[in-house]
């Protein structure tokens, strides 16, 4: 059955991920028929330009360059003939246009100058969706490390409690990892393709290297140094930037898995999804759709990396393999975008829980800054013992680290009076052991996409400490 945006049996069933997102509408079979019969249109009009083509043949392969009247199915059969689907349209093309304009339809391109340009106008379409939704998940992220700049949590290494942390610091880090890949994707060039037969332009005489320049201007895309059929530099840069944007989400999306825990809880999805046997989870399925995504792009990225290692002027079997994984990436990438700018801007943070998981180790998340404290007075070696020995009582008595240490430290000479039951008590304090946390936020929330920084809003707010807003979704002391 073919579906509404030209694609054949294929509505996104077993990829949700992109299912209806702005990036698989950007990216259908009929996307992809539109952009190619956009670049043969452009060809003929840039050969008008330069006069070497009438202007009623560009008027009549622009007329007859519409997606809605060829055969998506029907070209993607005949596409085995010649191996790819241009052949096969050019035909369809042709007779469409009419006697007059035949001659100008395709004249001097080759199959992979179309597919080329086809592609990379894809990826023009649809990057501007990506950046959007990425767009959003910056500010909202923003929004959430503002609010949440001073409220502790746990920091976790190797799955275990290390030191306390803040919750600003963690979305300030998914931030500046959402802008790293945003950056990537708007600096990207996206260069047309003509080379003809070989990459020589022969076909085109004299008037070639002017008609690379008037075809890559017809269609809004950059004009390449060199017809790229064999260096496929547009192609891997654009792969890696998109592989590096799933990734990025996939830091967001597998942190807030790990705080969703059912045992954790310290955040929540706006609006978790069901369950087909288990009425009460409401588990984190953009999550779980962006980790989807995020494990799926680097197989995806590698084979486009792998048609670097082109033969010749034009390979067999190299640029073949890159069509399908592109458009994946494409439509993986903004999938996991949309899903991530949803996720940050519902997510619903529990401080009450945070706190309570900062008390569970009755002191010992604060071990490390007991060292600090004593290494002055019976260096660091020693300090090391007696932290390693209290945490010890911690673990096998029901006392805290704070009379674990007195105990330890009660019949030594040389600290009498250095550490008072007050002293030890706030030493104890993990909301008073978050570093230069605070800091780092406001120092992240200075910098705008492109790696720049500002003084704006959210940045002068959080030099006092106080936030913008209460945060990108909600703030709760409670679950419910």
């Amino acid at each position: 059955m073919t579906s509404r945006d030209g694609s054949y049996d294929d509505e996104g069933l077993l990829t949700p991920v992109r299912a209806g997102s702005p990036a698989e509408r950007a990216t259908g079979d009929r996307a992809v028929l539109q952009a190619m019969l956009d670049a043969e249109a452009a060809l003929t009009r840039a050969a008008c330009g330069l006069g070497v083509a009438p202007a009623a043949a560009a008027e009549a392969v622009t007329a007859a360059a519409r997606a809605e009247r060829y055969d998506v199915r029907d070209l993607a059969l005949r596409a085995r003939d010649g191996g790819n689907p241009v052949i096969a349209l050019v035909a369809d093309l042709t007779a469409a246009a009419g006697a007059e304009a035949a001659p100008y339809v395709h004249r001097g391109a080759t199959s992979q100058d179309i597919l080329d340009t086809a592609l990379m106008l894809l990826a023009a379409r649809t990057l501007p969706l990506v950046l959007a939704d990425l767009d959003r998940t910056a500010r909202a992220l923003a929004r959430l490390a503002a609010a949440h700049r001073d409220t502790a949590l746990p920091g976790r290494t190797l799955t275990q409690h290390a030191v306390p942390t803040t919750f600003g610091l963690k979305a300030a880090g998914w931030r500046s990892l959402v802008l790293d890949a945003r950056d990537r994707l708007a600096a990207l060039s996206l260069p047309a393709q003509l080379g003809g037969a070989a990459g020589t332009l022969a076909a085109f005489g004299e008037y070639g290297p002017a008609l690379l320049g008037a075809y890559a201007h017809e269609l809004g895309l950059a004009e390449p140094l060199l017809p790229w059929h064999t260096l496929r530099t547009p192609v891997a840069d654009l792969a890696q930037a998109l592989g590096f944007g799933c990734g990025a989400l996939g830091k967001l999306a597998a942190d807030v898995l790990v705080l969703t825990r059912t045992e954790i809880g310290e955040v929540a999805e706006g609006s978790g999804g069901g369950s087909s046997a288990m009425p009460h989870k409401s588990n984190p399925v953009r999550a779980t759709l962006i980790t989807a995504a995020a494990r799926q792009a680097p197989a995806l990225t590698a084979t486009l990396l792998l048609s670097l290692a082109a033969e010749d002027e034009r390979p067999a079997g190299a640029w073949h393999a890159e069509w399908a994984p592109l458009r994946e990436l494409l439509r993986l990438t903004g999938g996991a975008a949309a899903h991530a700018a949803e996720l940050a801007e519902g997510l619903r943070v529990f401080p009450y829980r945070m706190r309570e998981h900062l008390d569970l180790t009755e002191g010992l998340i604060v071990s490390e800054r007991f060292i600090a404290e004593l290494e002055p007075v019976v260096g660091r070696g020693r300090a090391k013992e007696l932290l390693t020995a209290a945490s010890r009582r911690v673990t096998a008595e029901e006392i805290t680290l704070a009379e674990a240490l007195a105990d330890a430290l009660a019949d030594l000479p040389e600290l009498a009076g250095v550490l008072s039951k007050r002293r030890l008590s706030d030493l104890t304090d993990p909301t008073r052991y978050t570093g230069s946390a605070a800091l780092l936020v406001d120092r992240a929330l200075r910098r705008t996409s492109e790696g720049t920084t500002e003084t704006g809003e959210a940045g002068e707010a959080t030099k006092t400490g106080e936030p913008t807003e209460t945060g990108a979704g909600e703030v709760s002391g409670d679950a419910s």
